[in-house]
């Protein structure tokens, strides 16, 4: 029998999102690479809304991870400049909507110019009360766990700390993102199956979540989709798109 109430506390607090496919999307369409990377813009605004209008506590979408240096350096340098933009003219819009926006990650690789923009953006947002948006640049999930281990290791040569101590609710509060909660839904578009070095310790208890949609075509309804699925995952009943919409319109 189909339970027709549905409340907050069953959606996922934490979504993760890998935003992958626009590569792919935009060679489907004959386009250069770049041309999908500035149509997945799009999409990032459309999941953003949504997200906040569910009340999710937070997002993190995986914008550039570590290994994407690899990548031509013409497509880095595009990927980079467009990161610049998007701070520009999307943090506004952000900070008028009380959400906060952080970058994780390691950023001393990017220009100072980058860098500049990204404090500038997290120091005008940083005291807004509504969803954090979480942007994983320069970020891999063996990258933060070392980093954590580097921190409690210096620690334990001071002194300050024994070995014998170290739990896992301390490496987690060493980690990035320590203040939210662990994520509940990953959400990876493009229909690859795996987590690609991404939030490994906070992934621990994810559900996961692949569909075949390229990152630029992903929107409200897609994001829906994948609420649904979770919280039929997690709760074994029958919820509906239709009731997620319903809770999307009364928040």
């Amino acid at each position: 029998m189909q339970n027709p109430q549905l409340s907050p506390e069953q959606l996922p607090q934490h979504i993760a999102i890998i935003m992958d496919g626009n590569g792919r999307w935009a060679k489907a369409q004959g386009k250069p690479r770049v041309f999908g990377h500035k149509n997945g813009v799009a999409a990032v605004r459309k999941t953003i809304s949504a997200s906040a209008k569910l009340g999710i506590k937070a997002i993190t979408l995986f914008a550039f991870s570590s290994e994407n240096w690899r990548r031509p350096e013409e497509e880095v340098g595009v990927l980079m400049e467009l990161f610049i933009t998007v701070l520009t003219t999307e943090v506004k819009k952000l900070h008028k909507n009380n959400l906060r926006l952080r970058v994780i990650g390691d950023t001393a690789r990017f220009n100072n110019r980058l860098r500049s923009k990204i404090a500038q953006a997290e120091a005008l947002t940083e005291n807004n009360t509504g969803m954090v948006v979480n942007i994983a640049a320069n970020y891999g999930g063996k990258w933060d766990i070392t980093e954590a281990t580097k921190a409690l290791a210096a620690k334990v040569a001071t002194g300050e700390l024994q070995a014998s101590e170290i739990t896992e609710e301390l490496i987690t509060q060493h980690l990035t993102m320590s203040d939210l909660p662990e994520v509940d839904l990953m959400i990876r578009t493009s229909g690859e199956c795996r987590i690609s070095n991404f939030m490994l310790w906070q992934m621990a208890y994810a559900e996961l979540y692949f569909t075949p949609i390229y990152w630029p075509e992903f929107d409200e309804n897609s994001l829906i989709e994948a609420v649904t699925w979770f919280v039929n995952r997690e709760r074994r009943f029958g919820c509906t798109g239709e009731q997620i919409k319903a809770l999307m319109e009364s928040e």
